[in-house]
């Protein structure tokens, strides 16, 4: 009798186990892993750091609730290092490599966009938050081969014509008053992201009637000494100084040595303002600097989504995100929704159209996608290109005026 007992809970203690097994063994198939592309090392750093703490914040609120459709998340991250194409070829190719994983998301690899091809050649879901000309100009090629690839980050060409209306609107209600007679200074940084914007903003401006009375670039990389550059702009002091290189620490440099002597003029650097790293390095330096963004999340009452998802990376990592801290968020929970539509996160056709089909307000406005670009859309009412100015540490949204959250004021070097 006591023999058999023993035998019965023997073979339950069996079944049990067995039991166990294949659940743990079933749970483990049911994770997700998240390639995450990023500069985890070299000059954008501090870029990477963020795009991985956006999917982080993502992926831990999501696996706290249970997941999505029966699946949990992991992230595996690859370093695409200085973003050379060796580096983001090898760093794509490890997470297309990888046993798991079923979408890889970015804030930027390459500033060609490159990469584009060799997830669509993998049929890889695949969303970025970077350099949109370029990933436009391979998308519209032939579009339904690209069903896989979706970019958050809008057309770029407000970069390139916006700058102009601001500082035009600046001058005609008193704020600003140009001593050079409209002129422009431009430096700019010999990448497609820096070029393009750079050459379409003089374009923007010359047809104005401004003048530009410097026009320079740099090489890509490390700038040790602006000085040479900066001697030339003061031979013609301009209204408006603009630099378009987007490294944190060359944008850094540039200000604290135009400030050495500066010039009558409003100063407008492209994208570094928006990283913490840059007023780290300047502290009250940056005051007065301008700055916008395309993408980035709109940290205003006027849309209260933004200011919730800056809310949750600061409560969490201590720390203001930076643009992509916030787009890369918001891409995994676009995932996350293409996931909840489609149930298979290895039905990669499925979960591709489904991204292109996203309808969600966003940290940085309305979502949905342009389906000849495959970018979000870019206008008032969908993701706009917002202006700040820099005052004490603080970023201050000065346009467009239904998200304002400060005024333009004049910064302390200008005289007037």
């Amino acid at each position: 009798m006591q023999r058999g007992l023993l035998r019965q809970l023997f073979l339950v203690g069996a079944l049990s186990a067995s039991a166990l097994g294949t659940a743990m063994g079933a749970a483990a198939a049911d994770v997700v892993k998240i390639g995450v592309l990023a500069p985890l090392s070299g000059p954008s750093a501090s870029d990477g750091a963020d795009f991985v703490k956006g999917v982080e914040l993502a992926v831990d609120e999501k696996n706290a609730t249970g997941g999505v459709a029966g699946h949990t998340f992991e992230i595996i991250s690859a370093d695409v290092k200085d973003g050379s194409p060796d580096n983001v070829s090898s760093a794509a190719q490890r997470l297309i490599n990888t046993e798991g994983v079923q979408v890889v998301l970015t804030g930027y690899a390459s500033l060609s966009l490159f990469e584009v091809d060799l997830f669509a050649d993998a049929n890889m879901p695949y969303i970025s938050s970077g350099p949109s000309g370029s990933f436009a100009g391979i998308v519209t090629k032939d579009a339904a081969n690209y069903n896989c690839c979706w970019s958050l980050s809008p057309s770029y060409k407000g970069y390139e014509t916006d700058v102009l209306p601001l500082v035009d609107g600046l001058i005609a209600d008193g704020k600003f008053k140009p001593a050079a007679g409209k002129k422009l200074a431009m430096i700019s940084s010999d990448n497609p992201y820096s070029k393009v914007i750079s050459e379409g903003m003089k374009k923007s401006f010359s047809a104005a009637g401004w003048t530009v009375t410097v026009d320079e670039m740099v090489p890509f990389g490390p700038v040790n000494d602006w000085r040479a550059i900066l001697a030339k702009v003061r031979q013609d002091p301009p209204d408006l100084v603009v630099n378009t290189d987007y490294q944190p620490s060359n944008s850094a440099l540039f200000l604290k040595q135009f400030l050495e002597q500066p010039t009558q003029s409003l100063v407008f650097l492209q994208y570094a303002p928006s990283v913490p790293e840059f007023v780290d390095l300047t502290k009250e330096q940056s005051n007065g600097v301008l700055y916008n963004l395309i993408g980035g999340a709109i940290d205003s009452p006027g849309w209260p989504r933004g200011q919730e998802v800056l809310k949750k990376f600061q409560d969490k990592f201590k720390v203001a995100p930076g643009v992509y801290g916030s787009a890369l968020y918001e891409e995994a929970e676009m995932y996350f929704a293409a996931l909840e539509k489609v149930g298979d996160p290895k039905d990669h056709d499925a979960i591709g159209k489904a991204l292109g089909e996203t309808k969600m307000d966003a940290a940085p406005g309305p979502v949905e996608f342009d389906q000849a670009t495959h970018l979000a859309v870019q206008d008032e009412n969908h993701i706009p290109v917002t202006f700040y100015q820099i005052w004490d540490g603080k970023r201050f949204l000065i346009g467009p005026k239904k998200y304002a959250t400060g005024d333009f004021k004049l910064p302390p070097w200008i005289k007037q």
